[in-house]
């Protein structure tokens, strides 16, 4: 269903959390009445790589904002991104990004239909 009001929503609407996945996230917008889309900012603080995830049913694309990372994504081979590069992640497919930088890492990830915790499966072996 598509929002029936225009809405804006300011930045300190909106409270950066830790994850289990090891970054941080700000959800811009993740509305059940928006089943569409759901954006969110993620930060990955210098040195650390994300959890091997998958979304089950969920495309998602990552928007570089700021730092250097290094993405694995399925059978690519690991690739460098920086500011202003997209990296498109069809449903089911493996991810997790490194933070390559001495600052963080920060992107937009942007899901279609919106992200729901129960689409994430965590794909790192047990630690």
């Amino acid at each position: 269903m598509i929002r029936a009001t225009p809405a804006i929503l300011r930045a300190e609407e909106a409270e950066e959390f830790p994850t289990e996945e090891r970054c941080h996230i700000r959800e811009t917008w993740n509305r059940d009445d928006d089943e569409g889309l759901s954006i969110a900012r993620v930060r990955v603080c210098p040195g650390i790589t994300t959890r091997l995830h998958r979304l089950r049913g969920i495309a998602e694309r990552y928007l570089i904002l700021e730092g250097r990372g290094r993405v694995e994504v399925g059978e690519l081979q690991p690739e460098v991104v920086t500011p202003g590069d997209l990296v498109y992640i069809p449903p089911g497919c493996t991810q997790r990004i490194s933070n390559l930088g001495e600052g963080d890492l920060l992107f937009f990830a942007v899901c279609t239909p919106r992200y729901v915790p129960e689409a994430y499966e965590d794909m790192d072996p047990a630690e």
